[in-house]
């Protein structure tokens, strides 16, 4: 696929953007039957793209056989009726060598998340992203976050490179995603998408929207998708009623509980997808499962959840 056809497709996106957790046997090796499965039921629940292996995938974890089959049973379960997106990451090096896997596995695009643990410059950052988008034919998304942070001219400049289509901000600084957004907009005015990419994107994205952020990732969609479903269409319609008996009902006590444990923001997101199945088993050291009591609160959330899809808003009564 060229860039510019999968830039057409997420720029329209018909639901929330579905990260899927990858799936673990008993015995810790990765079940491809089980992650299918989970795929496949998000796109068949309403996800506009499938973005594996990435930050709620562990790509961190996955040995890169393990991240090659991953992909490939995601573009397999997906079967046209989505894109699929793959992470790539760590040094310029293996961040290439994942970028021609997920090319051999079918995928339709990159997410380069940031360069393993050193803290670089802007122009040493540029080099990379430019090596990654230069190294296959898949279009590249770049990843801002933790030690991959950038100035509005250094994403101008990436606006500019063939096979960058967009930038994922996980990084939460609106006044900085304003000078960017406002940057290329007039420096290398183009269809350059953004991302909200925070952890439960949701609880941020009436903000990110406002500023010229339309996209987002949603976790919560990998165990309850009608309640992303919900949010995201309420969001499109300017339905602030929904949009908001949602974030006090339900995101804002997961973002609460999900702020009690490091790495939460994948243990927890795969515990809610063994509650209501398929049974993905656990993460991958060093993440760590959630405390049982922490597991009986996030099953009381989800439950509140999705009883406030069943209430009728006030104004309508």
């Amino acid at each position: 696929m060229t860039p510019a056809p999968l830039a057409a497709r997420l720029g329209i996106p018909s639901g929330p953007l579905f990260f899927p957790v990858t799936a673990y046997g008993p015995e810790g090796s990765v079940d491809l039957d089980t992650y299918r499965t989970h795929v496949r039921r998000g796109v068949e629940a309403g996800a506009a793209a499938v973005f594996a292996c990435c930050g709620t995938g562990e790509f961190h974890a996955l040995t890169p056989e393990e991240f090659e089959a991953c992909v490939r049973a995601a573009v397999e379960a997906a079967a046209g009726r989505v894109p699929v997106v793959a992470g790539a990451g760590y040094g310029t090096a293996l961040a290439v060598r994942y970028a021609r896997l997920a090319e051999a596995a079918g995928a339709d695009g990159l997410l380069a998340m940031p360069p393993y643990l050193v803290v670089a410059g802007q122009e040493g950052l540029l080099r990379h992203y430019k090596e990654i988008a230069a190294a296959t034919a898949l279009p590249v998304i770049v990843y801002q976050r933790d030690n991959a942070v950038f100035t509005p001219e250094t994403v101008v400049e990436l606006a500019r490179t063939d096979g960058v289509i967009g930038l994922k901000d996980g990084l939460g600084d609106l006044d900085l995603m304003q000078r960017i957004v406002s940057a290329v907009r007039t420096e290398a005015p183009g269809d350059f998408l953004y991302f909200n990419g925070l952890p439960t994107a949701e609880q941020t994205q009436l903000a990110y929207r406002a500023i010229g952020v339309p996209l987002y990732s949603s976790a919560v969609f990998c165990f309850a998708p009608e309640i992303a479903l919900a949010f995201y269409r309420a969001l499109e319609a300017g339905d602030d009623t929904t949009v908001n008996r949602l974030l006090d009902g339900f995101y804002r006590p997961f973002v609460e509980l999900r702020a009690q444990g490091r790495g939460y923001a994948v243990a927890l997101v795969k515990a809610g997808v063994r509650l209501r199945g398929p049974a993905v088993g656990e993460v991958r050291p060093p993440l760590h499962e959630p405390s049982e009591d922490h597991v009986k609160q996030l099953a009381e959330v989800i439950e509140r959840g999705y009883a406030l899809l069943e209430k009728e808003p006030e104004d309508t009564k």
